[in-house]
């Protein structure tokens, strides 16, 4: 998703862009995600990454009308606002301070803790052991599989090029030219944008670069068709345009397994029937487990190799979210070869300081 993002955006601008893309063998999180264009706990000890999920955010409904607009593609955006939903009030309070510390990150985040009363105004059917919720208008959701193929078709209407199967092998740089090596081919490029997930763990290095990641499994259970409930996401709980509901989400260590485990898939339902009792009733039709993309503190990396100037990685566990400020505000920073001062933060640097 990070690099489709990236692919489309630089070609908009009127580079000349090729993809290379390892298929369907790779860790894929964009394949596995739940959909949330989500503002509220992104960034709450970090406000350069708050308020980069709050552009991205405000530029969502741009990317998704230029994608219908240049390919026809629905990437099933809306922003009707999102809920949390507690089951204790140590979960209500806790929130309530990470709601608290964003609004002082940025002056647009609005949030709002409704009483039980005010929650089944707003969602009919919520349980009994819910004891409040906390909504913010700033959030959304989209469908991921969609945004992925929209991203990729029109990547190509701009004229841009993708090579499938082409795991890179080996990256060299001579006299500022990188020469990319793959089964798809071997390809030169003044500049090189890795993007590839974990994948770059291996990668980064042949562009002096070091990207610290690790794999967080998460797993999803998907119910059955049901007829339109839902008006709004919750953070764990999504109604699809097609009216499945995705039920989420779970944060494992389980290494480089993206496989799903009985006892992890029960907590899930255990929670959502707790939250929403209807969904009781409900047949669960397909389960997936997939790997996020985590750094050493949960937050983006953004950066240009010193050593090899034109290459630059990205890299988050957010791709739906910021496929806005990808598309329109990353892209931008790679072809001016500059990084802006609201990503500055957002290198591997802070690592080392944090260590120190």
């Amino acid at each position: 998703m990070v690099g489709a993002a990236t692919a489309f955006g630089l070609q908009r601008l009127g580079l000349k862009c090729l993809m290379l893309d390892e298929g369907d063998v790779a860790f894929r999180a964009a394949r596995g995600n739940f959909g949330l264009v989500w503002v509220q706990g992104k960034g709450v000890n970090f406000p350069p990454y708050a308020r980069w999920t709050e552009t991205s955010a405000s530029l969502w409904q741009e990317l998704a009308g230029e994608i219908r607009e240049t390919t026809g593609v629905e990437t099933g955006y809306s922003r009707p606002g999102g809920l949390d939903l507690f089951l204790s009030e140590e979960e209500q309070t806790a929130k309530l301070e990470r709601y608290r510390r964003l609004a002082q990150h940025s002056d647009s985040f609005r949030y709002e803790m409704l009483d039980p009363k005010a929650l089944s105004d707003l969602l009919p059917g919520v349980g009994p052991d819910v004891v409040g919720g906390g909504y913010s208008p700033n959030d959304g959701h989209a469908s991921p599989l969609y945004l992925l193929r929209g991203l990729h078709a029109a990547f190509l209407a701009r004229g841009g090029t993708i090579k499938m199967d082409a795991r890179v092998s080996a990256i060299s740089n001579t006299r500022g030219i990188f020469t990319v090596t793959s089964p798809g081919g071997v390809f030169e490029a003044p500049k090189l944008v890795l993007a590839a997930g974990l994948g770059n763990l291996a990668l980064a290095p042949m562009a002096g670069l070091e990207v610290p990641v690790h794999p967080l499994r998460g797993q999803i259970l998907v119910t059955e068709r049901m007829q339109p409930f839902l008006k709004l996401p919750i953070m764990n709980i999504r109604q699809t345009a097609e009216g499945s509901v995705l039920l989420g989400d779970s944060h494992e260590d389980a290494g480089y397994d993206s496989g799903t485990s009985a006892g992890v898939m029960r907590d899930i339902a255990t929670r959502v029937t707790r939250q929403l009792p209807l969904l009781a009733r409900a047949q669960v039709v397909r389960t997936w487990g997939a790997l996020r993309i985590m750094t050493p503190d949960g937050h983006p990396i953004y950066e240009e190799s010193q050593s090899q100037p034109g290459a630059f990685t990205a890299v988050c566990h957010s791709g739906v979210t910021l496929a806005a400020a990808h598309v329109y505000k990353w892209a931008e920073a790679v072809r001016d070869g500059v990084i802006p001062e609201e990503l500055e933060a957002m290198n591997t640097g802070r690592f080392a300081d944090a260590a120190h």
